[in-house]
């Protein structure tokens, strides 16, 4: 029991979270999903103090943690990008850079997520009257101010496709996701396989996913996520997720596999090899 109060004072607590481990014998912990799921800083912390994190490495988190470094990586893995700029000096730079890209823009914050931190621009009086409160909110909510700007897709599917890596360079697509019924950002429905697909596309979008997580060695589970536009099907990154995601169930359900327990095998030494699991998937 991690007793009464916030979130700050039981489930993002590092201290408290690492003494029940070790009063309780705990061998590994599992992330789970949001708290401190992605922080690379604990997983050190589980490593240094011999405890198994189950989930990437704190150096895989810190890669793909800020979205204008994960672009950077998939760019040299030669993974579709959308048009897009670096870090932004100020609103004069995103400006010019919006003029090149071309509007409608989203402006992103780089530490963003869970919808957080972005702002959809048509114009350039848009995007200078968004530039300052999304960049206060980025700092409020991550504790990072770093926007840049990205080509909006006005109609979009957004598509994540599945990984599992070992760690040691054999990472596995475990299909896709269609999770393009949001409400605010937030996704709604979650479809697996994602419909109306090509079979062209969906190989694609699985193997440029692959590619990405063995370009860096990837260990556990992963999302890739996707924009696809819906009249071109030709489709873009958006971000690496470096955790199991809440809708993992859809996926075991479609492909009858248990992802939670691969991260404990893999964690415990004992996983079997991914090529030899990739045979037993459906469909």
């Amino acid at each position: 029991n991690l007793g009464p109060g916030p979130a700050s004072q039981t489930y993002l607590d590092q201290e408290q979270l690492l003494r029940i481990a070790h009063r309780c014998g705990a061998q590994a912990i599992h992330p789970g999903y949001g708290f401190l799921s992605e922080n690379p800083e604990f997983a050190r912390r589980c490593e240094a103090q011999g405890l198994v994190f189950l989930g990437p490495t704190p150096e895989q988190m810190t890669a793909f943690g800020l979205k204008h470094q994960a672009r950077a990586l998939a760019e040299a893995a030669r993974v579709p990008l959308l048009p897009g700029s670096g870090l932004l000096a100020d609103v004069h730079q995103a400006l010019a850079e919006a003029e090149r890209i071309g509007y409608p823009v989203m402006l992103k914050s780089t530490a963003g997520g869970g919808g957080i931190g972005m702002q959809r621009c048509f114009s350039a009086a848009e995007l200078e009257a968004a530039y300052a409160s999304v960049k206060r909110l980025s700092e409020n909510n991550f504790s990072n101010g770093g926007l840049f700007v990205e080509k909006f897709i006005a109609d979009a599917r957004h598509i994540e496709v599945q990984l599992f890596g070992d760690g040691q360079g054999e990472v596995i697509a475990i299909g896709e996701r269609d999770c393009s019924a949001q409400r605010r950002n937030q996704k709604v429905i979650e479809e697996c396989p994602a419909p109306h697909l090509s079979d062209g596309v969906r190989q694609a979008l699985r193997e440029t996913a692959v590619a990405l997580g063995r370009s860096i060695g990837y260990r556990s589970a992963g999302t890739v996520e996707y924009v696809l536009d819906a009249n071109t099907q030709q489709f873009y990154f958006l971000e690496v997720n470096t955790r199991l995601q809440v809708e993992h169930g859809v996926t075991e359900q479609v492909f009858g596999l248990d992802l939670v327990r691969w991260m404990i095998e893999l964690g415990a030494g004992t996983l079997p090899p991914l090529a030899e699991l990739a045979q037993t998937l459906r469909p």
